[in-house]
């Protein structure tokens, strides 16, 4: 089995907000002199592995990240006929072996069954939790040194095999990711553009006040970008207990997210949704290499040859591949790709190659 897989996608996203910053605005990286638009890694990440595509094809191996699970715990004691003070003290057990709580003392709004960092439970610990909460209920009695051995080392979490977790109060059980995902950028410079818009009373008659009943703005861009990740095959299927037919449903799952979902920011305003318009699938043990150097200088597409700036961005994008297999000697063993321009290749065929 070849170790690496890397993915090279361009998307063409029309006007949209998928990942903003902190005043609201779509997020941007200045690149080769000029601003580009980005979608940042985590933005991604979220929006695949909270998927339709993820929840079918890896049902029970996807995690939960959350900083409430003392809460929940807390919750279930309660409605089980637990008393309040020992449900409170259980589940305050039960949510330290995972983090530091963010307090000693009951607050109004539960912070001492809260941990201080977002925390990725594997379904193992899930069931591992839920099955204690199960005994403690039966047994009415404060949970053991030994009860309270909740993390695993081995689950089937592909979410946390994919993409890693720290846990920085027990490293021991730290996840390395498989998946390395860049932050997308547009291939061409990209301006973000304000859209002013007004709402109006539906019950405003104008007899005294013809105004709107709102007035805002918000920031928007539109281009084609480009997309890099790195798969380590071999720590992948490593993270997921060496199963390999749940590491190939990792895999196409995976890809088929990447291909064609996006980002979930500002779509009711934007309806933003996009598939890939180009994929090119790597596979090799050779040192991993982005090819976003194609776009440094930004590129300017010839409407008057008949093309437009998907077109050339995928010359550029292959002209360099070509460039570095031929300075560094062939930089993977065995590529696929697909082409929505020239409706060359197929999604089925990438995910294939990868799962393989």
């Amino acid at each position: 089995m070849s170790r690496f897989v890397q993915l090279h996608i361009l998307t063409s996203y029309p006007p949209s907000n998928l990942n903003r910053d902190d005043t609201g605005r779509p997020k941007t990286a200045v690149i080769g002199d000029c601003t580009r638009l980005r979608i940042s890694s985590q933005s991604l990440k979220r929006a695949w592995r909270t998927s339709d595509i993820f929840e079918s094809v890896l049902k029970g191996h996807i995690g939960t990240r959350t900083k409430e699970k003392g809460v929940s715990v807390y919750q279930s004691l309660i409605k089980q006929g637990v008393s309040e003070k020992n449900a409170r003290e259980w589940a305050k057990l039960i949510a330290g072996r995972f983090g530091k709580l963010k307090s000693d003392k009951k607050t109004e709004n539960n912070e001492d069954l809260h941990v201080e960092q977002l925390v990725h439970f594997s379904p193992e610990e899930e069931k591992a939790i839920d099955d204690l909460v199960t005994r403690l209920v039966e047994t009415a009695t404060e949970p053991t040194e030994d009860d309270l051995k909740l993390l695993r080392k081995q689950h089937t979490a592909a979410d946390i095999a994919m993409f890693g977790r720290m846990l920085a109060s027990s490293p021991a059980f730290n996840t390395e990711a498989a998946i390395q995902v860049a932050h997308a950028i547009t291939v061409h410079k990209a301006a973000v553009e304000d859209d002013y818009f007004i709402a109006v009373d539906d019950l405003n008659s104008g007899e005294e006040d013809k105004g709107a009943a709102h007035i805002g703005e918000l920031g928007f861009g539109a281009g084609v970008f480009y997309l890099y990740i790195c798969i380590d095959r071999e720590l992948l299927q490593k993270n997921l207990g060496d199963d390999a037919e749940l590491t190939q449903k990792a895999l196409t799952a995976f890809v088929q997210a990447v291909a064609k979902v996006s980002p979930t920011g500002k779509q009711n305003s934007f309806a933003s949704r996009a598939y890939a318009g180009f994929v090119l699938a790597e596979k090799g043990d050779q040192q991993p290499r982005s090819l976003a150097q194609a776009f440094l200088k930004p590129v300017k597409p010839n409407p008057e040859k008949g093309e437009d700036t998907m077109t050339r961005a995928i010359k550029e994008l292959t002209k360099r591949r070509d460039n570095f297999n031929a300075v560094y000697g062939d930089c993977a063993d065995t590529a696929v790709y697909f082409n929505v321009e020239t409706g060359e290749g197929s999604l089925s065929d990438i995910a294939k190659f990868i799962a393989e």
